[in-house]
């Protein structure tokens, strides 16, 4: 441990000190039987518009978000703005589809996606793939916000080699563990507000303070090299970079809402039109994205990376250093400890809604579908509350004993699995159409080629497709999601030409909209 910098040490672990606290007394917030596991997992389905908009934007504008979608403008320049048009074709998404899934999901207590696809096929192993492909997704996900609380502690001055390295990360996740187990989804719900309140408070300070330093946005925009200002024009014979932008914008798009910690965050409004509020709300974060993503451009513009204060922070971090490295050369210390505690909580939140979420996905379409159908509630509840503290023990590990890249590798592919539930899960919201076991099938080619493909170009994003003979590269994700959607096409017109039979559908058209 060398050169701490004690005064913004000392801020950040006070404001951490203080959402320790809330995470512990939210459970006395809007009170309710926490031996149900609505009422732990989903906050009893009572969060209105503006607690959910809070919950919804710290859940998926992580601490990762905050770190690497900067530290990307700052390596691979323009193609980090896919984030922008991404973020903005989420809302529309979530305006018209996931009503529908409120309203069924609260019509018959249905607490996760896979209880959905449970009761709209009757497919338990359908439902299980969904649980699977949930959980799977989910792990290295609350890895990389470790990455992005250990970049911000190492910023401090605190890393080194071995347990002392890890301490830090070990005793935040220790806390995480806590206060999730002790309050459920009411902890990270209340701490969602003081981390975005104090992530709008950093932005705001960053985007008027360094141009201001730096002469300007004219200034930063001519010091950053003409290459990482628009996307490379393609060659002859490919769609390249352009193709690549926009797969990775509607890929994004169709598989942020499906991973559990988003659902889980949706199903825990008071309503459908609280869900709806929050569509037309949420693009505000998409602005804040934007401006998140210039921060790379002013590291660029600022030189971070050739100031040899900072040469220990990029031996360690590489890119992802970029934010704290700007943050500590624009602002006192004790404004770094507030900037690094929004990031630190950015952690924490979406963290605590991640290991929840895969919790309320093991407990109740693996735990009690195959192991205990017919445990009690208080016994449902507790299941939940053990796993949730096994998930953030996983991650923990997984981030210590591993090197950080196999941590971004997994969440990669954690894109193209998730995103194979989508036919099941929203397709199905409007159509009873296919058949259970030819989406089941669908999953199966589509989760096994994305992840072979991933493999096969070093788990790179995107796919150098080509078709006769013309270049078209773009997400991986999304060009398996149509192979997906494509064989469970065909397998459905051949089974219902065989006559083989569907179980029974237990929900009800009425059930989509609101009573």
């Amino acid at each position: 441990m060398a050169s701490v910098n004690w005064t913004a040490l000392i801020v950040f672990s006070a404001l951490f000190g203080f959402i320790t606290w809330l995470g512990f007394v939210a459970a006395r917030w809007r009170r309710g039987d926490l031996q149900q596991l609505h009422e732990w997992g989903l906050g009893g389905r009572r969060f209105g518009t503006l607690i959910t908009w809070f919950l919804i934007g710290g859940d998926l504008y992580t601490a990762y978000t905050f770190i690497a979608v900067p530290a990307l403008a700052f390596g691979a320049g323009a193609v980090a703005f896919f984030a922008v048009p991404y973020t903005i074709v989420v809302y529309p998404i979530l305006f018209v589809v996931f009503p529908r899934l409120w309203n069924c999901a609260h019509r018959h207590g249905y607490i996760t996606a896979a209880d959905f696809v449970r009761g709209r096929y009757g497919n338990r192993w359908l439902a299980l793939a969904v649980t699977l492909a949930g959980i799977i997704a989910t792990m290295p996900y609350i890895a990389l916000q470790l990455v992005g609380l250990q970049v911000v502690i190492g910023a401090m001055g605190v890393f080194g080699e071995g347990w002392v390295g890890d301490l830090p990360l070990v005793i935040a996740f220790v806390i995480l563990a806590m206060f999730t187990y002790s309050s459920g989804l009411r902890a990270p719900a209340a701490i969602a507000i003081v981390k975005d309140l104090l992530i709008f408070v950093t932005v705001a300070a960053l985007v008027v303070a360094v141009p201001i330093q730096l002469g300007g946005y004219a200034n930063i925009f001519a010091a950053v090299p003409a290459q990482k200002l628009l996307l490379a024009v393609p060659p002859a014979g490919t769609t390249g970079a352009y193709s690549t932008y926009a797969t990775l914008a509607l890929g994004s798009a169709f598989a942020l809402l499906l991973y559990p910690h988003s659902m889980t965050a949706i199903l825990s409004a008071s309503s459908a039109h609280a869900v709806r509020r929050n569509a037309a709300m949420l693009p505000a974060y998409s602005f804040v994205l934007g401006l998140l993503a210039l921060l790379g451009l002013m590291a660029i513009a600022a030189g971070v990376d050739k100031l040899p204060e900072f040469a220990a922070g990029f031996k360690q971090f590489k890119a992802n250093f970029a934010v704290p490295a700007l943050v500590l050369h624009a602002f006192p210390a004790w404004f770094v400890g507030v900037a690094f505690a929004a990031i630190g909580i950015g952690a924490l939140v979406p963290a605590a809604i991640m290991s929840i979420a895969a919790a309320n996905l093991f407990t109740r379409n693996i735990y009690r579908e195959f192991v205990r159908p017919n445990c009690s509630p208080a016994e449902e509840s507790q299941m939940a509350k053990w796993v949730s503290l096994v998930v953030k023990a996983g991650a923990l590990l997984f981030i210590i004993a591993i090197d950080q890249q196999y941590a971004i590798q997994m969440q990669l592919l954690g894109g193209i699995w998730i995103i194979q539930t989508l036919p099941s899960v929203l397709l199905s919201l409007y159509t009873r159409w296919f058949n259970s076991w030819a989406l089941l099938l669908g999953w199966a080619v589509g989760t096994g080629v994305g992840t072979a493909v991933a493999a096969s170009v070093g788990f790179k994003p995107t796919w150098p497709l080509s078709v006769f003979g013309y270049g078209i590269p773009g997400y991986t994700a999304l060009y398996t999601l149509i192979l997906n959607v494509a064989v469970a096409a065909v397998l459905t017109v051949v089974f219902k030409a065989l006559g083989l039979g569907e179980d029974k559908d237990e929900t009800a058209a009425s059930d989509y909209h609101p009573a």
